[in-house]
């Protein structure tokens, strides 16, 4: 009878190795379930930290553009108000006459340089103008057809008189050029 012990002895030791190793492949499946779950928080985090960074750098470019935008443009509501007081000092110069400049030299000379100086903080300023001449084409991205008329001797699109000059501000548009345009059928 001793042979059942030994073999009641084995097989309980059998069960009790496949007892532990069951555990133990419990153990290692919760370790690999948890480690999964940590590597995809992991993965989580990482993406949020990779979105946080590219929302923080899409922040600063804007606030870069904002601020160089700001520095550009930022006086355009001045500029523009400037724009009629530079109206009037270039036609009072256009206006003056030769007995008028020999009669009041020093004035007309303090007008003209007033009106250079306002040019110089004009172009200072990124301020630019649009000077367009007689018998150039109109071009929309630049000029304001004040009127067309019918000219001889110039073609359809052709500026035939200039009322106001434009100003750029760097690459905007402040003001067209005002001019009149000629609608002579071709």
């Amino acid at each position: 009878m001793a042979e059942p012990k030994e073999n009641d002895f084995l097989d309980d030791l059998a069960e009790a190795e496949a007892e532990e190793f069951e555990q133990s492949l419990e153990e290692m499946d919760d370790e690999a379930i948890e480690l999964d779950s940590l590597r995809a928080e992991r993965d989580d985090y990482k993406d949020k930290f990779m979105r946080a960074l590219a929302d923080a750098e899409n922040s600063r470019k804007r606030g870069e553009r904002a601020r160089r935008d700001a520095e550009q443009y930022g006086g355009s509501k001045l500029a523009r108000d400037m724009l009629p007081v530079y109206d009037n000092m270039k036609r009072a110069v256009e206006t003056i006459t030769d007995e008028q400049k020999a009669a009041s030299a020093a004035l007309i000379e303090g007008i003209e340089l007033t009106m250079r100086q306002l040019l110089s903080t004009f172009t200072k300023h990124g301020m630019e103008v649009i000077a367009p001449e007689v018998g150039d084409k109109f071009d929309p991205q630049f000029h304001e057809a004040m009127f067309e008329a019918p000219v001889p001797g110039t073609k359809s699109g052709e500026i035939i008189q200039v009322s106001a000059e434009g100003f750029m501000l760097h690459d905007r548009l402040l003001r067209p050029a005002q001019v009149g345009v000629s609608s002579t059928p071709g």
